[in-house]
Order: C-alpha cells, then sequence, then structure tokens
C-alpha cells in the first residue's frame, strides 16, 4: 500500500484547512484508514480513524472540528480540519491497515509521508 498525503499548509487561527490522502495498491474499501499528527518533541498522536465501514472515532482535542471521510471511488480519506487552533500545528500523517480501524499508531501498517500543518496565533 502506497500512501500520497496532501493539503497541509500555513492558516491562521479560526481558519480551516483539508487533509487528503490518496491510497493505491490495495483494495481501498477493505483499508481502515487514520490520521495521527506529530508535533515537534513530541510522540505522534492519534487524530481520527475510519474502518473500512466507514465508522469513525476522534481524538478528544479535535471532536467537533474536524471531520474524517473517505471516498472509495477515489480511494482517498480526507481530514477537513476546522476552527484550527495553534496546538494543531503538527506534522500530520495518514496511516492504513487491513479492515479495522484503530487509535493506535502501532497498529497500522502502512504510512503516508506526512504533511505539515502550522496554525498561526
Amino acid at each position: 500500500v502506497q500512501l500520497q498525503a496532501s493539503g497541509g499548509g500555513l492558516v491562521q487561527a479560526g481558519g480551516s484547512l483539508r487533509l487528503s490522502c490518496a491510497a493505491s495498491g490495495y483494495t481501498f474499501s477493505r483499508l481502515a484508514m487514520g490520521w495521527f499528527r506529530q508535533a515537534p518533541g513530541k510522540e505522534r498522536d492519534f487524530v481520527a480513524h475510519t474502518g473500512w465501514n466507514g465508522l469513525t472515532t476522534y481524538a478528544d482535542s479535535v471532536k467537533g472540528r474536524f471531520t474524517i471521510s473517505r471516498d472509495n471511488a477515489k480511494n482517498t480519506v480526507y481530514l477537513q480540519m476546522n476552527s484550527l487552533k495553534p496546538e494543531d500545528t503538527a506534522v500530520y500523517y495518514c496511516a492504513a491497515r487491513a479492515l479495522f480501524s484503530s487509535d493506535s499508531s502501532l497498529r497500522y501498517d502502512y504510512w503516508g509521508q506526512g504533511t505539515q500543518v502550522t496554525v498561526s496565533s
């Protein structure tokens, strides 16, 4: 499985960004997809995930602000990020594993290259 993340950038606090992650090399509808982020000097943290069945889970820190979605026809998972805060600044990674999603980065087998999100105050 190859994952290509895109959509990061610099945005002011309160703004929005949409990240995309395009997958190839596997039947996308059978993949669980997750988004994680890593700020400088910190561990990689769970953000959101969606299973093959479309069920979603979010970290408490992003609930109500971020939305994960998938388009199986385009082999792509999205992360819509609204009401961004400076503490959302991090490199965002998409990840994939077969069928069932997880909030543990250790359970994911495939990773994208990461995309930088910077939120200015």
